[in-house]
């Protein structure tokens, strides 16, 4: 279990968080495509689990003991691929071979080609039906790691979700927590237009799962409710977190245009500048 988290290292995650972002849209830059709104809004998140939540070493990316951390919604993978390299799993330079022919770090993410990938995905729905077999496992093998998967709300429109998420409830996966992204946007319009999700919480719940909400964005109140999840006994947990697409970068905010596709030079620049302006603001809102 990881320690409680003290306002020195919300801190810390809040600096890393924008650090994180200013290295997703150099990246995007890089590459010239990819998506933006969903590695932005995620950041926070990503930056949680890999500096602070996660029992994991990079040293030893396949230790069997580590914590496992699943990403449904491969597309986001920038964010993913950012903070690993953060973290030490590779270097940082590698960043920029984003999507480039020959590179390691594709446009979703494949299992085996970089250190910390625990599941090739792409095709959307998939993530808490592997999850669920990893959980299967440790339960059989008697193991303690946690599985994390990290899914998008849109891919709640699908039925393969869904079958997952009744067997999940089934089987009480107490071993299992799932983070819904849930920032509203796909790659078409709103997700309440394209095909509403809502009541979201309560469909989990009618299939034994206990639910949490929180703010995305707020790094202590998403560690605090992970904490409470691994408290929970005889059932899955599913973080439903409220993000906002595009975090961070004025002009991307809850535009699902943002979706799938990279900034230009000019639009890299505007939104790194703006990036860079939100560390001195970190410090003077905790103080």
């Amino acid at each position: 279990m990881f320690e409680p988290i003290h306002n020195d290292k919300v801190i810390e995650l809040e600096k890393k968080a924008v650090e994180a972002r200013e290295l997703v849209i150099s990246t995007l830059l890089e590459a010239g495509s990819g998506h933006s709104a969903g590695p932005l809004g995620m950041a926070d998140i990503f930056t949680a689990f890999y500096f602070h939540i996660l029992n994991h070493n990079p040293k030893d990316p396949t230790w069997v003991d580590r914590d496992r951390l699943v990403l449904s919604n491969g597309h986001i993978c920038p964010i993913q691929y950012v903070t690993l390299a953060m973290a030490g799993y590779f270097p940082i330079e590698e960043l920029k071979t984003l999507r480039k022919i020959n590179s390691r770090l594709q446009g979703h993410p494949h299992r085996g080609t970089i250190p910390g990938i625990e599941t090739t995905s792409g095709p959307l729905g998939e993530g808490i039906s592997q999850s669920i077999g990893m959980a299967l496992a440790a339960r059989l093998d008697n193991k303690k790691h946690h599985i994390y998967c990290l899914t998008s709300d849109g891919e709640h429109q699908e039925g393969n979700t869904w079958e997952a998420v009744m067997f999940a409830g089934k089987e009480k996966l107490d071993n299992l927590t799932v983070v819904v992204d849930r920032n509203n946007i796909q790659i078409d319009g709103f997700t309440e237009e394209v095909m509403p999700l809502e009541t979201l919480r309560y469909k989990y719940e009618s299939f034994n799962w206990k639910v949490f909400e929180v703010d995305g964005h707020n790094i202590k109140m998403f560690v605090e409710a992970v904490s409470e999840a691994r408290a929970i006994h005889e059932m899955p947990v599913a973080i439903i977190a409220h993000t906002i697409p595009g975090k961070g970068v004025d002009f991307m905010e809850n535009d699902f245009t943002w979706h799938g596709k990279p900034p230009n030079k000019d639009e890299a620049k505007k939104a790194l500048d703006e990036l860079r302006t939100l560390q001195g603001k970190i410090i003077s809102e905790h103080q």
